[in-house]
């Protein structure tokens, strides 16, 4: 049974109680997928095809003009209870690493009424978080004293400390170098492996997607729909020697392929 559920579902951008108005733009027709409870997707496609507008049906930010986003068996009608990262870490300047993290349990229930007698817990979860990832000492750090990579990393801590059941990151990496990029590959395989938490990573790095995922789904150009859909069976865990090896090169060609083919249709 699937856990998140879209059913041809149409996003227009510019319409006001599911009709369109002025202008419109329609970022998704007829989107279908289906993800299973602690999967690991990915989606691939042209810039401006819809990817980012996935995420957000799937969080409740937008609700779709046509068909149906369900969340383990009911319709996403309000935002949900989910991580979500991005490709600026957008640490709070202010507070320093341990509070960054520690931020999504000042807003979301049942963490938040019970924040103040939960406080000396909650901070022992975050280092432990932060240990997870390689910023064992560095709690205490202010966002400008990190590396941009130490930044994703204290960003996915962040999305993750609520335990949600459900990841949804938005090109995490994008803005990272390649060394760095591929560092946070590995720790990102860890994190998933050790939660199990639903993830949907959206990213134009093909051969990210294949490090990564278990399925990667390929969009179409604008309007965005699905128009392939890819298992990776590559054993885990997965390292950058995978990326050599010619099933992996194999399916970012194929990918690469239908993307191309996509922006043609």
């Amino acid at each position: 049974m699937s856990f998140i559920q879209l059913t041809d579902v149409d996003l227009v951008y510019g319409s006001s109680g599911g009709k369109a108005s002025g202008d419109q733009t329609l970022a998704v027709s007829g989107a279908n997928i289906s993800i299973a409870h602690g999967e690991f997707i990915a989606i691939v496609g042209p810039s401006g095809c819809g990817k980012s507008t996935l995420l957000k049906l799937i969080a409740g930010l937008v609700k779709p003009n046509r068909g149906t986003v369900r969340v383990d068996g009911a319709d996403v009608c309000r935002p949900q209870k989910v991580g979500m990262a991005f490709q600026n870490a957008t640490l709070l300047p202010w507070r320093n690493v341990r509070d960054n993290v520690m931020l999504p349990l000042e807003i979301v229930e049942p963490y938040r009424s019970r924040q103040k007698a939960d406080h000396d817990k909650n901070c022992a979860r975050a280092e432990e978080l932060l240990a997870t990832v390689g910023l064992s000492g560095f709690a205490d750090r202010m966002p400008w004293q990190l590396s941009g990579g130490m930044q994703q990393r204290a960003q996915l801590c962040r999305a993750l400390i609520h335990e949600p059941s459900i990841l949804l990151l938005d090109e995490p990496f994008a803005a990272l170098d390649t060394f760095t990029r591929e560092e946070l590959w590995s720790v990102l395989q860890d994190l998933w492996s050790s939660r199990k938490c639903t993830i949907i990573l959206v990213t134009h790095e093909l051969r990210e997607a294949v490090y990564l995922a278990q399925t990667v789904h390929v969009m179409s150009a604008r309007p965005g729909r699905i128009v392939k859909t890819s298992s990776v069976d590559i054993a885990r865990p997965r390292t950058l020697d995978s990326t050599f090896q010619p099933d992996f090169v194999g399916l970012v060609h194929d990918l690469r392929d239908h993307i191309g083919r996509g922006k043609k249709s």
